[in-house]
């Protein structure tokens, strides 16, 4: 008897096309990343930056792949974080021993431009109190500990292409002063087409449009090559605390750094009691056992409102970081850093879709032994990221002592005044011309301002205040002025006579 085989030819599955498709996107890249390579001619130059490129490559193969899987969070996973995964500061042993701060290094996310609030050049050079900037305040915060403990903590910027020169520049003013101030670049990174998955850069060159630094996450392999990270260790330090650069409530805790060198622990997030204004922000949870964040952006859609909740996610993350050197050295050179990948959608000043791709230094937690996050006073998270956070910090609801914001004792509210200023308010230029002084706003608890609004010479504001101008309209609030529980609209001026 004999049989009859009948040949059938498998259809490609949908798997199967994404995965030639990712495949090719995969070497297409590579290509045209090593022709960025090639172009370059200074050695020293060329190994910097295809160390970049090979970070981006891979940065880029993680995005095809989780593109290719249709990979999200599994929401039924999520848990709120165990004891042992957030420890509340009042917990916390008090220090005794201020000599460990001579192990300790203080690095500032200095990437940023301060364009959202119309200043020109880094952020970090903005104005913020007393005529002095955001850099000016975390040095003489550095300086008095030096000076009061006899130690030598070193100072890290952590500056962009955007901000480097401009900061090297002003950096200079410090040199006689009692701190070691240390700098490095963040890598630079190219865009790429929406639909061509090719970089628009067509060489190393090219215009500043066509690459963008890749987010905060990029801080341990940017520390790793620069070689910062080997001299800080060499040099006896054992652990760094980074913040933002506009995060002025963000100082060196002796507390928090005693606990993480006694409890052995390769990293601290510190977190904060969340507040309607905080929805986005990004919380840790208990995922499988072990302690992540979960960002806004990683959310399904359905479960965003939920994500917002107070009531879910009592805690955010404040970027404020505490790590141990050696920890990060291992955890890049074992390549275990698998950071989420953040999809950011822009368009180049021609018009042309783009895609970059970023990471957040607080997705790095899962990595770490001990991780853990501390629940902080607010205190320690006083953001500048509008100028309704500017009315804030100047008013006379915090004084200076050191570089240090200090909260003014006679605020009877242990909460801080929600502010929101309109557009007329949006640039430092425009805000320093709308107030002849800064309102008293010790007994504030709201204040909305719109329109074309002036505040005259010690105004003081209490409890819920709204101020409405309308178009063609404008109100003049009156030297010495007390607005207590008010709504004022329409036309007001009033002129000495």
């Amino acid at each position: 008897m004999s049989l009859n085989t009948v040949s059938v030819k498998r259809q490609p599955s949908s798997t199967d096309f994404k995965s030639a498709t990712t495949n090719v996107s995969s070497r297409s890249m590579r290509q045209e990343l090593d022709k960025l390579v090639d172009g370059v001619e200074d050695p020293q130059t060329k190994k910097q930056f295809k160390a970049e490129m090979d970070g981006f490559y891979n940065l880029f193969n993680r995005y095809l792949d989780e593109k290719a899987r249709g990979e999200k969070i599994q929401w039924d996973k999520i848990k709120p974080p165990a004891a042992e995964q957030v420890r509340p500061y009042a917990d916390l042993p008090k220090a005794t021993d201020h000599s460990i701060l001579d192990k300790l290094a203080v690095l500032k996310l200095n990437g940023g431009l301060g364009t959202t609030m119309g200043c020109v050049g880094p952020k970090s050079i903005i104005e913020v109190r007393d005529g002095m900037t955001f850099l000016d305040l975390s040095v003489r915060q550095i300086e008095h500990l030096n000076s009061a403990y006899g130690v030598n903590v070193p100072f890290i910027l952590m500056n962009s292409f955007n901000t480097h020169e401009d900061t090297k520049r002003l950096i200079q003013k410090y040199e006689d002063h009692n701190i070691q101030i240390l700098t490095f670049n963040q890598s630079r990174y190219p865009r790429f087409g929406r639909e061509s998955l090719l970089p628009t850069a067509d060489s190393f060159d090219s215009q500043k449009d066509n690459w963008y630094p890749p987010g905060h996450g990029d801080i341990f392999e940017a520390l790793y090559n620069s070689g910062l990270l080997d001299e800080l260790i060499k040099a006896g330090k054992e652990y760094i605390f980074v913040s933002n650069v506009d995060n002025l409530g963000a100082v060196v805790d002796l507390n928090i750094y005693q606990h993480m060198i006694e409890s052995k622990a390769e990293y601290f997030m510190e977190v904060t009691d969340k507040t309607k204004a905080d929805v986005k922000g990004g919380t840790i949870i208990d995922y499988e056992g072990q302690a992540r964040l979960l960002e806004v952006a990683q959310v399904p859609k359905e479960h965003v409102e939920e994500f917002k909740s107070i009531s879910k996610f009592k805690i955010f993350n404040t970027n404020n970081l505490w790590m141990n050197l050696k920890a990060i050295k291992r955890v890049v050179e074992e390549r275990q850093l698998s950071l989420e990948v953040i999809i950011n959608n822009k368009a180049l000043d021609n018009g042309t879709p783009v895609i970059q791709l970023e990471t957040a230094v607080g997705a790095a937690i899962k990595h770490f032994k001990g991780a853990a996050g501390i629940n902080v006073p607010r205190s320690r998270f006083l953001p500048v990221k509008s100028c309704s956070d500017l009315l804030l910090i100047t008013s006379d609801l915090y004084s200076l002592e050191h570089g240090v914001l200090v909260r003014n004792p006679k605020r009877i509210f242990d909460t801080t005044p929600v502010i929101k200023l309109g557009d007329t308010f949006k640039k430092v230029a425009n805000f320093q011309g709308r107030f002849k002084s800064i309102p008293n706003i010790l007994e504030l608890d709201h204040l909305t301002v719109s329109g074309d609004v002036v505040f005259g010479k010690n105004v003081v504001l209490k409890g819920s205040v709204i101020i409405v101008a309308n178009e063609g309209n404008k109100i003049i609030l009156p030297d010495n002025s007390v607005i207590e529980n008010k709504l004022v609209t329409g036309n007001l001026a009033i002129i000495d006579h």
